[in-house]
C-alpha cells in the first residue's frame, strides 16, 4: 500500500509540475502575440534606412571615383 501511496503521490507532483509549465508557455506565448508584426515593420524600416543611407555614400564623387579606380586596377593588373 505504501508503494502505491508513493507512486500516486509522485504522479501528482510530476504531472502539477508539467501542467505548470504548460501553463507558463501559454502565458508567454500569448503575451508575445502581436508583437511580432510590429518588429518586423520596424526592423524593415531598419533595414530601409540603413540601404538608403549606404547608396547615397556610395553614389557619392568621391567614393564613386575611388570604387572606378579600384575596379580599373583590379582589372589592369597583370597576371
Amino acid at each position: 500500500m505504501y508503494q502505491v501511496v508513493r507512486a500516486r503521490l509522485r504522479a501528482l507532483v510530476f504531472g502539477a509540475g508539467t501542467a505548470l509549465r504548460r501553463r507558463a508557455a501559454r502565458q508567454v506565448l500569448r503575451r508575445d502575440a502581436g508583437m511580432v508584426t510590429s518588429e518586423y515593420a520596424m526592423g524593415i524600416v531598419a533595414a530601409v534606412a540603413f540601404a538608403v543611407v549606404l547608396y547615397k555614400v556610395v553614389t557619392s564623387g568621391a567614393v564613386s571615383a575611388e570604387l572606378q579606380g579600384i575596379v580599373k586596377r583590379a582589372l589592369d593588373a597583370g597576371m
